[in-house]
């Protein structure tokens, strides 16, 4: 016969789908009963209208039938403001110093920063952003993306994401796709109006971006910095002065002399480069041919003068027809390069 012990156990095996906590931790089980194999139960959900409420009812359905219990009935209630708020106290307790300070920054937190910048735009800097943190995620581990391209957001759009940020009170969930948690200005804006800020307010959102996200444990998070020296780069360097950085640039030796400005200003504010990625490298027909369309030598023109290497020629390809997705599958010729490029930094 099942017993609430029973109920409690297997139930603690269920994580909330954006906190990724235990929903018997986070309170969300309420009023069980037990009728012979019939269970019955309430699940109280973070907000109303939790748009991964079909997951959670999915997932617990699955468990308390691996114990037996035939029919589950599940009723969803939301908590009230007061357990929002002792909730979100509880994350940013998780999240953030007494000083206020993100402690996924502090040097024991493990989580290794990813900064990957370009002179210019244009040039493939997003594309490899998404498709570098899949790789990652692909080889297990925990990944996240901070768009800090305030001006010019566009990983939503390019790794098809239409939904937005859970907020509790003033605390974003990331959004998860392709195995990766997602943070972005696009998520807050409507109808693809522009930001029209200055430096103090691209300042103030990026710091809110590490500040008031709930990331949970992650092992790498990537930033997609907008293209050049501006000021989202020089307050990034500030407030992470212990990322390294990607530099994207394509073979056309004018886009890597651009590149060479943000490689030096790596170098100024002392992040380690870990290497040169050139994207559009060439385009490989039919016949195998591999033709050069902006040239060559741009790569090993910037990795030369940064003193780095080149990580790795990323060809011309479309990535899987008619999903609007830029993320390529693990199998194709391009997916297997980001794994290689995914790999090559696991293991350096």
């Amino acid at each position: 016969m099942l017993a609430k012990e029973d109920i409690l156990n297997v139930l603690k095996q269920v994580e909330d789908p954006e906190l990724h906590q235990s929903i018997i931790d986070l309170n969300m089980v309420r009023n069980i009963q037990i009728n012979g194999t019939h269970v019955s139960l309430d699940i109280i959900l973070t907000i109303p209208g939790c748009p991964l409420k079909a997951k959670i009812q999915q997932d617990v359905e699955e468990a308390l039938k691996t114990i037996g219990a035939s029919p589950v009935a599940i009723s969803f209630g939301a908590m009230t403001k007061q357990e929002r708020h002792n909730l979100t106290s509880s994350l940013q307790a998780k999240n953030v110093t007494d000083k206020g300070m993100p402690k996924m920054l502090l040097p024991q937190s493990g989580v290794q920063f990813i900064a990957v910048t370009s002179g210019k735009g244009g040039v493939g800097k997003s594309t490899v952003t998404i498709n570098l943190a899949v790789a990652l995620a692909r080889l297990g581990k925990r990944v996240g993306i901070l768009d800090a391209d305030i001006y010019g957001f566009s990983i939503p759009t390019m790794m098809k994401i239409d939904q937005k940020p859970t907020m509790l009170d003033q605390t974003a969930i990331p959004v998860m796709s392709h195995g990766v948690k997602i943070m972005s200005m696009g998520f807050f804006t409507n109808d693809n109006q522009p930001v029209m800020w200055r430096g103090p307010m691209l300042n103030k959102w990026i710091r809110n971006f590490l500040v008031n996200t709930h990331w949970g444990e992650l092992d790498y998070l990537l930033i997609d910095l907008p293209p050049g020296t501006g000021d989202v780069a020089i307050d990034m360097a500030a407030m992470i002065p212990q990322a390294q950085e990607v530099i994207v640039t394509t073979p056309h030796l004018a886009a890597s002399h651009v590149a060479s400005r943000a490689g030096l200003m790596a170098q100024h504010t002392k992040h380690t480069i870990l290497g040169v990625v050139e994207n559009m490298a060439y385009f490989e027909g039919a016949d195998g041919q591999k033709n050069y369309l902006f040239g060559q030598g741009g790569a090993e023109q910037l990795a030369e003068l940064l003193q780095t290497n080149v990580l790795a020629h990323i060809p011309f390809a479309q990535p899987e027809e008619n999903t609007g997705s830029s993320v390529y599958d693990a199998d194709t010729i391009i997916g297997e390069v980001f794994t290689h490029l995914a790999e090559d930094i696991l293991y350096q």
